[in-house]
């Protein structure tokens, strides 16, 4: 070998036999949505690849693949990440979609209502899954409506999604342009796209989305391609982005002083870092309970913590 050359790796397309399966097989989500893998570029290998040649004799003492994966996870070293892709079709409800497309690291191509006939699909509510707006959470729910109010409510919903069918048919009828026949279709309606993504950028996407306070619809669809095929086609990096992302916490460092405080028995210590971060108040003040106490509360929970305020007037 000359000095100026350099020994080649192969680098054959990768092959995922356990996602070749569901190539072209529609996922069901909601009432009538789904989810289909198009195709895909990479695997955890093309990862490990990357990273080797990035790191170079630095990741000599991490030689097995699943070590160096979560070394990269739990580090946050992102870039090797991007070396996968995929590319999914989807078929959402445009509300949820609204939420879906606000991740604006993807490839998007999405079914033109100004060129085809809408979709002849609305999302249909059940009638025990109508949920209750949260007094602490302007874009959350919490609690269901009884099943003799929802029963009413998703047959009102069933009306209306005839009645705006029947309109925009009738325009298309009578000669209306599609972009502007479309306009009262109810946000229900399902719209179809073609989705393609790196891997890191689709961790980041379910991470938030599978997140317990997501709203359930778009929940549902981060579930199944977190579950269903993220899971077979990067076995290793899901593994580690459960354990070092989705089911992991960050700790800022007033919650760490806290928590040491706290299993220390340095109760009045503790109480003190509450105060001077607004999570209690200060004595003789009134109490407000912020977000941000009830997420400190969550994580002291979690690990088996009793707040140190609880159980007082604060």
């Amino acid at each position: 070998m000359t000095p100026n050359m350099v020994e080649i790796e192969n680098t054959s397309r990768a092959d995922c036999t356990s996602l070749n399966g569901l190539l072209g097989v529609p996922l069901k989500v909601l009432d009538d949505g789904f989810i289909r893998v198009i195709d895909y570029m990479g695997s955890d290998h093309a990862i490990v690849q990357a990273a080797r040649v990035s790191y170079g004799q630095g990741t000599k003492q991490i030689h097995e693949d699943r070590g160096l994966i979560r070394y990269l996870m739990r580090h946050r070293h992102t870039t090797p990440f991007e070396m996968c892709e995929i590319k999914l079709h989807i078929r959402v409800p445009m509300d949820t979609w609204r939420q879906w497309i606000r991740h604006r690291t993807a490839n998007v191509n999405e079914y033109s209502t100004r060129y085809s006939i809408a979709i002849d699909s609305a999302h249909q509510t059940k009638p025990d899954q109508w949920r209750l707006q949260t007094s602490d959470n302007r874009q959350g729910s919490k609690g269901k409506l009884t099943d003799t109010i929802g029963q009413t409510l998703t047959n009102d919903e069933v009306l209306l999604h005839q009645h705006c069918r029947q309109i925009y048919d009738a325009r298309i009828q009578a000669g209306v342009t599609r972009e502007q026949a479309r306009k009262d279709l109810p946000l229900s309606t399902y719209t179809e796209a073609y989705w393609k993504i790196d891997l890191h950028n689709l961790l980041h996407f379910l991470h938030l989305r599978m997140d317990s306070h997501a709203q359930i619809e778009i929940r549902q669809y981060a579930d199944i391609i977190g579950n269903e095929i993220v899971s077979r086609w990067c076995p290793l990096t899901w593994e580690a982005f459960l354990d070092y992302r989705l089911n992991a916490m960050i700790l800022a460092s007033p919650m760490i002083e806290l928590i040491r405080a706290t299993v220390q028995g340095r109760i009045d210590n503790a109480m003190e870092i509450a105060v001077a971060q607004g999570w209690i108040a200060a004595a003789g003040a009134n109490a407000k309970v912020s977000r941000e106490r009830q997420e400190a509360e969550d994580i002291l929970e979690r690990l088996g913590i009793l707040p140190p305020w609880r159980n007082s007037h604060l």
